[in-house]
């Protein structure tokens, strides 16, 4: 079964990372799309964690995380735990998040 990966930076003072990939972690069970069927196969999702991203630059300005959806390669910068049901939505095929979402990364 293929997999999708979500890399959540957990290397910022405030501790924001882990809250992004508890809040990750509690709407993919709550929406039901840790498992899903996309473009024909079944995608299983997994959350993991990792010391820095180097995008430091996207956060500083805001109060959230960096995070990278692999294969796909979107990056997203100053994500915060409100924004995890949205971003879980638009995994399962849901609207992107352009105002969080990174280019040319």
């Amino acid at each position: 079964m293929p997999q999708r990966r979500l890399f959540v930076c957990t290397n910022q003072k405030s501790g924001v990372g882990e809250d992004v990939v508890k809040a990750l972690k509690k709407e993919l069970k709550a929406q039901g799309v840790k498992k899903i069927f996309f473009s024909g196969e079944k995608v299983s999702t997994r959350i993991q964690t990792c010391n820095c991203l180097d995008l430091c630059k996207h956060c500083k300005k805001g109060s959230g995380a960096a995070l990278i959806v692999y294969p796909e390669g979107e990056v997203y910068g100053d994500v915060r735990p409100k924004d995890a049901a949205a971003l879980v939505q638009h995994l399962a095929g849901g609207p992107a998040l352009p105002d969080l979402l990174l280019k040319d990364e």
